[in-house]
């Protein structure tokens, strides 16, 4: 009988197998093999969305909540979004291979580098099954295999999608080995993962803080983080109101259940008499609870706009990712103050300035410390698919590896190259 450790262990060892040819494939069979994949997702559309209702199923039964099961959910059209993601993978250039900084040395010595995969890639994620195919996907252009740990709650979802990779990315000449998925929903098989660096080059976590912070303390290989996203829309004193009403309520409403959902809305003083009632009435349609500081629930509340729901706010509702329809919001004095407000409760994910200013604009852009910074735009727009890298690993909070939405060019390293005609060192 196949133990938890040694399942992990061989998936891993035959990851790493497979990354030796993957990083030898052409572009032409990469991209033929993601081809494959975005046909197959679409033709298994059945029998993917079978095993994901039995995934939502036992989650509702399990008292999973509705930002839970919200990103658990598949359907046709987010099935088209996937599978599409995949075809822009396929049409994206193949960074592998790329020779950067060429140069001829004084002593006619040319030196170099290249680029080349990462070898194996490690994921440990929660909910989420287009996870499954964002990474393979991503890893199999860039010519590294991966070992995936989806959430107990998506296993029936992961185990489908995964099974048709493999399939199609076989079919065009690419070992199945490329994609392993760890099967065990045994939670003590992420501690014996995150030990077998001899196999893996890098981790991934995506989930919750837990999560996240387990993989980090407990990894012996590098981990690459997203953290947790509180995101904010400070809309300042010049900013037009056609576009902060509809920005706002994109950044909270689209989908409330994502990273890089508004968290936070921040007013100036000088617009919040008018912008507040304007977004109270749009977020009231939406069913968002709106949790207020002294000023902007005084404005509000002196609206008396049906259905709205208000709050007093807590002193933890500032610097809080909500998941769900509810935002913070507070009346600022000054661009000073919202700066100095999201020094204090960012987390650097994505954060936004809504205004006519050029000025604040540039300091905005300049003094926010954040992976995404927007000026006049929500802040739902960061997203690999949604800056052209056709998806991503993961929006990655650190400053080091790689920032922001990660692609194809951040999951790979490079190897310096030396041309020499005989050449030896004095």
């Amino acid at each position: 009988m196949t133990t938890t450790s040694s399942e992990v262990e061989a998936k891993a060892a035959a990851a790493r197998e497979a990354s030796r040819g993957l990083a030898r494939l052409s572009t032409e069979v990469k991209n033929a093999a993601l081809r494959n994949a975005a046909d197959a997702l679409l033709e298994r559309e059945g029998d993917i969305l079978r095993a994901n209702q039995h995934d939502l199923q036992a989650g509702r039964e399990a008292g999973l909540s509705e930002a839970v099961l919200d990103r658990l959910m598949l359907s046709h059209d987010r099935l088209e979004t996937i599978a599409g993601d995949v075809g822009s993978v396929a049409l994206l250039p193949d960074p592998v291979g790329e020779v950067i900084d060429m140069r001829t040395l004084p002593n006619g010595m040319q030196v170099g580098r290249r680029r080349v995969p990462l070898g194996v890639i490690a994921a440990v994620y929660e909910s989420r099954p287009n996870v499954t195919v964002d990474i393979a996907s991503l890893c199999l252009k860039s010519g590294n295999a991966c070992v995936l740990r989806g959430g107990k709650e998506a296993i029936n979802s992961n185990r489908v999608l995964a099974g048709v990779l493999r399939e199609a990315i076989a079919a065009a000449g690419v070992a199945e080995g490329a994609v392993q998925l760890i099967e065990n929903t045994d939670r003590a098989l992420v501690g014996e993962l995150l030990k077998l660096r001899q196999y893996i080059d890098l981790v991934v976590p995506r989930g919750g803080a837990d999560l996240i912070s387990y993989v980090v303390e407990n990894a012996t290989m590098p981990v690459l983080t997203g953290g947790t996203g509180v995101c904010h829309t400070y809309v300042d004193r010049a900013a037009d109101m056609e576009k902060a009403v509809p920005v706002a309520y994109n950044a909270k409403c689209r989908k409330f259940s994502i990273c890089n959902a508004l968290d936070t809305l921040l007013v100036h003083r000088e617009t919040a008499d008018t912008f507040l009632p304007a977004i109270g009435q749009k977020w009231a349609e939406a069913g968002v609870e709106m949790r207020c500081d002294e000023a902007s629930l005084r404005i509000l509340k002196a609206q008396e706009i049906p259905e709205l729901k208000l709050k007093a706010a807590a002193p933890d509702d500032f610097g809080r990712e909500f998941l769900a329809l509810v935002a913070a919001v507070k009346v600022v004095e000054s661009l000073d103050e919202a700066l100095e407000h999201i020094y204090r409760f960012g987390t650097g994910h994505s954060d936004a300035i809504i205004t006519e200013d050029y000025s604040a604009a540039m300091r905005f852009l300049d003094e926010v410390d954040s992976a995404v910074v927007y000026v006049n735009a929500s802040t739902q727009f960061t997203d690999g698919g949604q800056f052209g890298l056709g998806a991503e690993i993961i929006d990655s909070t650190q400053k080091t590896i790689a920032r922001g939405p990660v692609g194809l060019r951040e999951i790979t390293t490079y190897k310096w190259i030396v041309l020499g005609d005989g050449h030896t060192r004095p």
